[in-house]
This record gives C-alpha cells, sequence and structure tokens, in this order.
C-alpha cells in the first residue's frame, strides 16, 4: 500500500497531500537546523583567515576541516535516509555501517558496535532495509541525551533490532507516537519529524518499525518486515 494511501485513515478529514506537506515543511526545517551549525562554522574559519591570513595558523584550518567533514558525513547521511538514493539495490549494511560510522566518528558520545556482515535475520538484504536501518540508527542517536553504543542485531524472522544503550538513554516525549503516526500533525516540531518520516519510509518498503525500553539506559527499535514493496 502506498504511503498516500495510508495516510488517509477513515474519518481523517486531513488529506494526505495536506499531510505530506507538513512533513515535507518540519523535515527541511531539521536537515537545515541541523547543518546550519557545521556549515556556519566552516564560514567562519574562512572569514578567520581572510582576516588574519597566514597568523590565523592550524587552528582555523582545522576548525574548516573538522566542520566541513561534520556537514559531509551529515549530507551523506540525509542522502542515505531520505534520498531516492537509498533504495539502489546494490547498498549494502556495510555501506550503512561505513556512513553511521562518518556521522558519529567525531563524536566521542555516541559510538556503534555491530558486524555489518553478520546476517540481519534475512537470507537476501529485502530492497529499502539499509535505507530504513539508516534512518533508525540515525533516530537511535537521539535517545542518548549523554552518548551510549548503538548496537544491530538479528531479532526474530524478518526482524533487525537496533539498541542504544547509555546513561539515561530514553526515547523523548511523544517519539513513539510520532513513530507508528498515531501523534497529529498538528503537534510535529522538527525534533519529532525524523520519527514520523522515518515511519512513512518504511512503510513505502514495507517495513514497520516500533520502539520498546526493555531495561533502564536502553531502548530497542525493532525493524520488521511486515508487507511487500509498494512502489
Amino acid at each position: 500500500m502506498a504511503v498516500s494511501a495510508m495516510l488517509d485513515a477513515p474519518g481523517d478529514k486531513t488529506s494526505s497531500a495536506a499531510v505530506d506537506a507538513t512533513v515535507l515543511e518540519l523535515l527541511a526545517s531539521r536537515i537545515c537546523h541541523d547543518l546550519i551549525s557545521p556549515v556556519g562554522a566552516v564560514n567562519n574559519g574562512v572569514e578567520f583567515l581572510q582576516e588574519m591570513g597566514a597568523d590565523a595558523g592550524d587552528e582555523a584550518v582545522d576548525l574548516i576541516a573538522y566542520s566541513a567533514h561534520q556537514a559531509s558525513a551529515k549530507l551523506q547521511a540525509f542522502r542515505l535516509a531520505y534520498g531516492a538514493g537509498g533504495r539502489d539495490p546494490n547498498i549494502k549494511p556495510e555501506d550503512v555501517h561505513r556512513t553511521f560510522g562518518e556521522l558519529v566518528g567525531k563524536d566521542s558520545r555516541v559510538s556503534q558496535n555491530w558486524d555489518p556482515h553478520a546476517k540481519l535475520s534475512y537470507d537476501e538484504i529485502p530492497l529499502g532495509l539499509c535505507k530504513v536501518l539508516m534512518g533508525t540508527l540515525m533516530l537511535a542517536i537521539e535517545v542518548l541525551p549523554r552518548g551510549g553504543v548503538i548496537r544491530v542485531e538479528p531479532g526474530a524472522r524478518d526482524e533487525t533490532v537496533v539498541i542504544a544503550e547509555g546513561q539515561d538513554a530514553a526515547p523523548r516525549p511523544n517519539m513513539a507516537a510520532a513513530l507508528d503516526r498515531s501523534l497529529p500533525t498538528s503537534e510535529l516540531d522538527p525534533r519529532l519529524v525524523h520519527a514520523y518520516a522515518l515511519s512513512m519510509i518504511a512503510a513505502q518498503y514495507g517495513f514497520d518499525v516500533a520502539l520498546t525500553a526493555p531495561a533502564p539506559g536502553r531502548v530497542d527499535f525493532h525493524v520488521t518486515k511486515a508487507a511487500p514493496f509498494s512502489r
């Protein structure tokens, strides 16, 4: 079933087009917000170099290099999670592991610990799994306010589990409701739109993403193959 069809619930007076527009606007705001800091830092470093010239020293160059790497890593992650390129059947879990590693590699607060070559409950990787997995890993960062470790493990049949563990790990308010799209779009904001958009994208590829908190300091995201891919 297509996303637009699923969004038209019985009795819902909000058109799917209006819902899609709201999500797109908030998603654009979220992406811009995440990119403003590193891109702005690059700009500041360039201005400093222009003002100080050779006297700027290695500090300005290091700032530019670090910030450019951050911006590039975020763009690569957004492209895989949100862009059409993420549906490429040639994308493998190794690509997700590498992209996510670049995203968190400069951030000592969050790390990943999983084998991208290990079996993830499927004999063959279903179309869209890597795209959904990338989005789920990005969402897992949001439940680790003090940092922690993110793992990916096989779950039950046709299920992959993303596990986020760390001090005070917990989903933010309404994240679960955004993830199952029971939260009205009028209550969405940029902090919750990634969960909502991830759910829409997952459903388009026949997946369901749900979260549980099985223990203090741990949040699990269950990525389950629920239906055939819908074009």
